[in-house]
């Protein structure tokens, strides 16, 4: 792979240290990490070398997507090639995991993502497993921000299926999921924690 498949999201560098205070605190401490929607590959590449006891599968549903996390992974002996994920899809092309982590997808894909986030990874998750959600989120159907009400306007007028989800109907359809935590992060977005039940 060389270097000029890498895609650079320059929020990465930014939120990525606050993400992983919270996965040190909640991922078990060994076992495979399912990463739903890897984009660029940068948080793969990070987490990945930062949590080596821990394997971490990356995945996305992009081909270009895929090819920058091949490149930004490379080398690293606890990251696994990507896989082609379509939360929509069945069956995943992983069985099981001990733990599965999402960052940035279910405002930027229609509510039907979200969905099959939530029920894939309940069908693979073990009791006590975590799943692990980061991005904007409304709370009490209300923004938390002004910059996070521009911001779902923009993403609603490049596509009316995508937009900031509400944590509460986001909770709601995670049958089988018990909220554990919800951590503020920077910029307006929301770490939250789910347990298999």
């Amino acid at each position: 792979m060389s270097a000029a498949e890498r895609l650079d999201a320059p929020a990465t560098g930014r939120n990525r240290e606050p993400i992983l205070a919270v996965l040190r605190r909640v991922l078990p401490a060994e076992g495979l990490v399912l990463e739903v929607a890897s984009g660029t590959g940068q948080h793969a590449a990070w987490f990945g070398a930062a949590l080596p006891g821990l394997v971490w599968q990356p995945t996305d549903r992009d081909p270009t997507h895929r090819a920058s996390i091949a490149a930004w992974t490379e080398g690293l002996p606890s990251v696994r090639p990507p896989l082609d994920l379509d939360t929509t899809r069945r069956p995943w092309p992983v069985q099981r995991a001990d733990a599965v982590v999402c960052i940035n997808m279910i405002h930027i894909a229609p509510w039907a993502a979200c969905l099959g986030l939530l029920e894939g990874a309940a069908e693979l998750l073990p009791p006590g497993a975590p799943l692990v959600l980061y991005g904007p989120y409304k709370r009490g159907g209300a923004h938390t921000a002004p910059s996070n009400a521009a911001f779902d306007a923009d993403l609603r007028a490049r596509d009316p299926t995508w937009g900031v989800r509400d944590l509460e109907a986001v909770q709601k359809a995670a049958a089988g999921f018990v909220l554990e935590e919800v951590a503020e992060m920077p910029a307006n977005n929301l770490t939250v924690v789910f347990r298999r039940s």
